[in-house]
């Protein structure tokens, strides 16, 4: 684990696709929507590094 990675938020999600913004208003970054990797169920923000991780027990077999 590099210094970067230690400080990088992890978010649980409860479904596939998530939105980020950078969440700090004005000083965030474009809204993308991501989708997590339907093997490990998860996803990093490509402009802040957020890591998105699916919820333990989350039901997401509709798929919506």
């Amino acid at each position: 684990i590099t210094e970067d990675t230690m400080d990088d938020e992890i978010i649980e999600v409860e479904t596939l696709t998530v939105a980020c913004d950078g969440g700090n208003g004005p000083l965030g970054h474009p809204n993308v929507y991501l989708h997590l990797d339907d093997v490990r169920h998860d996803v990093v923000c490509p402009y802040c590094s957020r890591h998105f991780v699916l919820k333990e027990g989350a039901d997401v077999a509709a798929g919506h």
